[in-house]
């Protein structure tokens, strides 16, 4: 079987060579970035994913780390917020206890065009839910409009597309697969959250910490050392 690393065509010892290539991302989404100042960011536009890896640039990571904060800038129960900017806008991710990261895994099948997508109110910070369709035998959605659903059937796993649509385009590929695919997507995980510690330590001084910490959170992994 082939996969794509990073736009790589890579073989897969011990397993068949097929001639579709299937690809799973962490992907974060996006807002536009107009205005934004208290740190360098890239130029996005509202609506899209940005995917998440170990390769970013240090805007790219500025851009995804603005908008993990962004899904958190809530007002607090108080009402009271740091008089500073930078403060005020990373308050909500560094003192609410659920946080949330607006995405989810992105699966492509390059043969047939077909990309499952997280729907809305999906989160990065459940990633690890996909390990209940690998491991067990039933089914687990990842948000809604549209309504992205994975299903374990026997060794073969299915991801359809819209689970409102009764035809709907599907992915199909075996459990195995799907467990390497997701080990790849939290290392990519774990790759972007060593980029941002270190991007912390230049741009966000006194909240570095802190930031990390709840970026960790966030994602649900564990703080870098």
């Amino acid at each position: 079987m082939l996969i794509e690393h990073r736009g790589r065509r890579v073989a897969r010892p011990n397993m068949r060579d097929t001639p579709w290539v299937i690809t799973m991302q962490p992907v974060l989404e996006v807002r536009a970035t107009d205005g934004f100042a208290l740190w360098p960011v890239a130029e996005t536009e509202s609506f899209g994913y940005m995917p998440l890896n170990g390769e970013l640039t240090p805007l790219e990571v500025g851009t995804a780390v603005m908008n993990i904060v962004a899904c958190n800038d809530l007002d607090p129960a108080d009402g009271v917020r740091p008089a500073e900017p930078l403060g005020s806008f990373l308050h909500g991710l560094l003192t609410l206890d659920t946080l949330f990261a607006a995405g989810g895994f992105r699966v492509t099948d390059s043969s047939t065009g077909v990309v499952f997508m997280p729907g809305c109110c999906n989160g990065l910070e459940d990633w690890r839910e996909w390990h209940q369709v690998v491991e067990g035998d039933g089914q687990v959605g990842f948000g809604h409009d549209p309504d992205p659903l994975a299903e374990r059937h026997g060794d073969a796993v299915r991801l359809t597309v819209d689970a409102e649509q009764s035809s709907g385009p599907v992915i199909e590929l075996p459990a195995t697969d799907l467990r390497h695919f997701l080990a790849g997507a939290e290392h990519d995980l774990a790759g972007f959250l060593a980029l941002a510690a270190a991007w912390a330590e230049k741009n966000l001084h006194r909240h570095a910490v802190a930031t990390v910490a709840a970026l960790a959170r966030a994602l649900d992994l564990p703080t870098p050392p």
